[in-house]
């Protein structure tokens, strides 16, 4: 017979065992679920990326598939010769100043009057806008939009050469008294709405004739440019985004832009879609009505933002006037001015679904631009002078 110790020990024994298994076994199963969870975050990560590498190719293809205009080839320039033809940078040539660098008004071989842009912002943002500008306008032309005349990246040096606007920009004629040193003329009711009309088209243009659309993303005042007759076309598109071929889709991206400008649901949630644009634009149109800056918070309680200031009196005639800007006074009719007031409305609504799209804003406008160029003098330097319809090239939505 077994002694009573041996069966105490055997027990033990068993015990011990038991023990060991079931230890080995939570060992197993714990590192079974630590690998099943790396699977898991890694696959995650991996599903992430390739949908970060495929948003970057759609847009590197959307703006590859983009035809190249065939009428007007891109210039590549030397940056001597972009420095003999501004004599050397000089300063008295200086026509404008920006965040990219400044932009120098030169004479080209030729004899066309050109406007240089020097980028002196370094790094990958720097190199991501100077690509941008070149790819997007080397491809887009239209009536509306600047037109680039060609480019310089000669080693740490990246200018960018366009047309000459010999009015600058809108801000500098809405605000003469903004420290500009460029002569500035008040703009009466008349060309301001051509200029409306004109910024319109070619917002419409980059996003209902491109496919996929352009979103500018910085769509403002000084970015809207007057050539000697104070027509107007959009300018500065370097950080400009392709948006979703989807409709009502969105391309999520960082929020960039100006103060003033940008529109609630982009500087929240960083969806940008076309009718981030259409807000931007609404702000540029109550400038043009009110002849104030989007943000000036020297001004009384209330009034320091414009459009929270400016909505609540734009569906009402009596209020209306009120925020009129004081040097169009006895200019315009209160039926012209309660259509433009009504049309800003709807562009600054918080809520981008009720925001109309560019191409009914134009719809909007035409009959109040055809209105003034029938009456208007001929030659006059304000008269309304007929514009061509943006180009039609194979480029965007049948």
């Amino acid at each position: 017979m077994e002694t009573t110790d041996n069966v105490y020990y055997r027990r033990k024994e068993r015990t011990a065992l038991v023990a060991i298994v079931v230890l080995a076994s939570v060992a197993v199963a714990s590192l079974l679920v630590a690998f099943s969870y790396y699977c898991y975050i890694r696959n995650k990560l991996s599903k992430r990326n390739n949908a970060l590498k495929k948003g970057e190719k759609h847009e590197e293809n959307g703006l590859a598939n983009v035809q190249v205009d065939t009428e007007k080839g891109i210039q590549v320039f030397t940056f001597k010769q972009l420095h003999y033809a501004t004599g050397g940078f000089s300063k008295s040539n200086v026509v404008g100043h920006g965040g990219f660098g400044s932009v120098y008004r030169g004479v080209l071989p030729d004899g066309r009057k050109v406007a240089i842009k020097l980028m002196d912002r370094g790094g990958m943002q720097g190199e991501e806008e100077f690509k941008m500008e070149v790819e997007l306008l080397s491809r887009l032309h239209s009536p509306y939009l600047l037109a680039l005349i060609g480019y310089c990246s000669d080693n740490h040096h990246k200018l960018l050469v366009y047309e000459f606007m010999a009015n600058g920009g809108l801000q500098e004629h809405l605000y003469p008294n903004s420290g500009s040193n460029a002569p500035s003329l008040n703009l009466d009711w008349e060309t301001r709405l051509r200029i409306a009309l004109e910024a319109a088209k070619g917002l419409e243009y980059l996003h209902e004739h491109v496919s996929p659309p352009v979103i500018h993303r910085d769509f403002k005042s000084s970015n809207i440019l007057l050539d000697k007759r104070f027509h107007a076309k959009v300018s500065d598109f370097g950080l400009a985004k392709l948006g979703s071929d989807k409709a009502g889709g969105h391309v999520s991206t960082r929020v960039l832009g100006t103060q003033g400008y940008v529109a609630p649901e982009y500087a929240l949630t960083g969806h940008l879609t076309t009718k981030s644009d259409v807000y931007s634009y609404g702000v540029v149109l109550l400038e043009l009505l009110t002849g104030r800056v989007p943000v000036d918070m020297k001004r009384p309680p209330g009034e320091g933002i414009l459009v929270s200031w400016a909505l609540p009196h734009l569906t009402d005639r009596e209020k209306v006037v009120q925020i009129m800007d004081p040097a169009l006074e006895g200019q315009y009719s209160m039926k012209e001015v309660i259509q433009v007031a009504a049309i800003a409305a709807m562009c600054v609504q918080p809520e981008a679904d009720y925001r109309p799209l560019m191409a009914d804003v134009v719809q909007s406008l035409l009959p109040l631009v055809k209105n003034h160029r029938s009456t208007s003098k001929a030659g006059s330097s304000s008269s309304l002078h007929a514009t061509k319809s943006p180009t039609s090239l194979d480029l965007g939505k049948n």
